[in-house]
């Protein structure tokens, strides 16, 4: 398994963790929480697709 996809690993993992806390914000009726999860999942999910078009563009995937 080369390094890009270790990296993109990491970023589909980060990504679940935030749609689980979603779950949870959701169970304990936090808001904020809820607000805040969404947010790390948009962040998570943005900074993996500009990631994996790099890594595209370098030929490395």
């Amino acid at each position: 398994m080369n390094k890009a996809k270790v990296v993109m690993f990491i970023f589909a993992l980060a990504a679940l963790l935030s749609m689980i806390s979603i779950g949870y914000a959701i169970a304990i009726q936090s808001i904020f929480a809820i607000i805040a999860s969404v947010a790390a999942l948009g962040f998570v999910m943005g900074i993996g697709f500009r990631t994996k078009r790099k890594f595209r563009e370098n030929g490395l995937l």
